[in-house]
């Protein structure tokens, strides 16, 4: 099994709200992969949560990392990561 991290400055102004959060939480959970995200040095959390990924509170300007163990991991990390700075 392989495994990915990513890691990537939020720039939206508002954060990772409801909308960039769901969106992300179903991709992850749908990718079938194991995905973790954490904000800075903080612990991670299950990704494909979409109340654990607002648990987090991430704001502009907060570093993120998401982990992905699976197939196709560097894929699913590649398009999670994008989800994520493209959430503006």
């Amino acid at each position: 099994m392989a495994t990915a991290q990513r890691s990537t400055v939020i720039t939206d102004p508002v954060g990772i709200h409801a909308r960039p959060a769901s969106e992300f939480s179903q991709a992850a959970a749908s990718s079938g992969c194991k995905v973790t995200i954490a904000k800075g040095e903080g612990d991670p959390v299950d990704a494909g949560s979409i109340l654990m990924v607002m648990s987090l509170g991430i704001a502009k300007g907060d570093k993120v990392t998401v982990t992905v163990d699976g197939d196709e991991a560097e894929f699913v990390a590649d398009s999670l990561v994008t989800k994520l700075t493209q959430a503006e």
